[in-house]
Formats: C-alpha cells, structure tokens, sequence
C-alpha cells in the first residue's frame, strides 16, 4: 500500500508541475521544459508546450526545431496520419532545410505505415506510393532512393493481392464474367506480377464455368478463350502446381468445343 501512496505522490507532483509550466509565461521557460519532456519521450506534455510557445518563436530557428520535433512526436505515439500531414507542412515551409529531405521522406514512410492489410480499402496505400513517388522525383541521387522503391514494390504487391482475391470472390459467388474481366485487368495491368500463375490460372477456371453456364451460341467461343488461356499458361508454367487441374479442364472444353462444332455442322 504504501508503494502505490508513493506512486500516487509522485504522479501528484509530476501534475501539478507540469499544470504550473501550463500557466507560466516565460516562454523561454516553457519551451525548454518541452525539449525535456521530449527527450525524456513524453511526447504528449512536450507537444502540448511546443503548442503553447510557437506563435512566440515564429521566424526563429526555435521555430523550424518545434516543427520537427513536433511531426516526430505524433511519429513516435504512431499518429501516422498526422504524423505524415506535419512532416509534409515541414518539407513545404522549410525546402532549404537541411532536414527537408528526410522530412519528405517521412512524409511518404507514414503513409506507408498507416497502409493497411491487403483485405481492407487500400486509398491510403495509393497515397504512399503517390508520396514515395513524389520523394524520388525530387530526390534522385538520395540514399533512400533503394528504400523507396523497395516501399513501393511492397505496396504495389498488396494492391495487386487485393485485386486478385476481389476476382477470386467473384469466382467463388459465380459471377463468372466479372471474374474473367477481374483477372484480366490484373494480368493487364501488372504483367510481371508474382501473381500471374495465380490469375492465369483463375482466368481458364473463369472462363470454363462462364462457357458452361453460356447460352449455346457463345460457349464454344468461351471454351475457347479458356483452352487459349490453357495454351498460355501451359507455355509459361510447365512444372505448375495447377497442371493436372488446367489439363482436365483444357480436355473438357476441348470435348464441348468439338461437340457444339459437330452439332452445328
């Protein structure tokens, strides 16, 4: 009991300390009382101080340290989106900063953190790779240049992961022609992906159902887009863990191919 009387103390003492710095009037003061908190990694009382002392060191180089020092204190309590906006408002009030290109930097490496699991909505993931992007053109020669575009391969993976699995839901809900039109602009879009057996794959699956589920007039043309897909895939992939599925289906379709053709004749 005793142990936590003292604790109680100190959190007591530690309050009505920083309530009496709140209230001071010495700027000077209470500006330096921020950059202790801070350095003690109490970035919630040191921004509230940098708040209260930056319309009085406006135009100073008191001023341009509290910008710094206050973007990294919502880095460092993982506010990443507000982190990323007093990163980005750096850069842009200080350019010849000897810090804004790291501020830039930063400004990008939060939004890539604040990206999130490929399963959710990924606009902030656009959004990193808008920033990252906007880094390297403006720093070509930087030393974090092989870092963003390791940051943006990252994230252009996920996007294309999302991608995919949306075309898989429609695959597994039979909405056939929205699955092969899904994998398509996949493959269309990123054709080096490290997906493309996977959408190559779900494509003959797509189309196969799609021309079994077609009105007769437009089967044997599906059929055929999934043996051509097959062709494709086969050339591509001959050792695929998916060969023995891909056969079956290129033998069926091939069957209805020549069965609708003989039957027309």
């Amino acid at each position: 009991i005793y142990f936590v009387i003292s604790i109680l103390a100190v959190v007591f003492v530690s309050c009505s300390k920083y309530q009496k710095i709140q209230k001071s009037q010495d700027f000077k003061y209470k500006y330096d009382k921020a950059l202790e908190y801070y350095d003690r990694e109490d970035y919630y009382r040191a921004m509230n101080l940098f708040d209260q002392v930056s319309a009085f060191y406006r135009g100073t180089a008191e001023a341009e340290d509290i910008a710094y020092k206050y973007a990294y204190g919502h880095y460092n309590q993982k506010e990443y989106i507000m982190a990323s906006y007093y990163f980005d408002r750096f850069s842009k009030t200080y350019p010849r900063s000897e810090r804004a290109e790291e501020c830039m930097f930063m400004t990008a490496y939060c939004k890539y953190l604040d990206s999130p699991k490929y399963k959710l909505d990924q606009t902030s993931t656009v959004e990193a790779i808008k920033k990252l992007q906007l880094f390297l053109n403006a720093y070509p020669n930087s030393d974090r240049v092989d870092q963003c575009n390791a940051l943006i391969d990252e994230l252009w993976e996920k996007l294309q992961k999302k991608e995919l699995e949306i075309a898989k839901l429609y695959l597994k809900m039979d909405k056939y022609e929205a699955a092969v039109h899904s994998f398509e602009t996949l493959l269309e879009d990123y054709p080096d992906t490290q997906f493309r057996e996977d959408a190559l794959f779900y494509t003959i699956k797509s189309y196969y159902y799609y021309a079994s589920k077609s009105v007769k007039s437009k089967r044997v043309e599906r059929y055929q887009e999934a043996t051509d897909t097959y062709n494709e895939f086969v050339a591509q992939y001959p050792e695929s863990k998916y060969n023995k599925e891909v056969k079956y289906m290129y033998d069926k379709a091939m069957k209805e191919i020549n069965k609708l053709t003989n039957n027309n004749n």
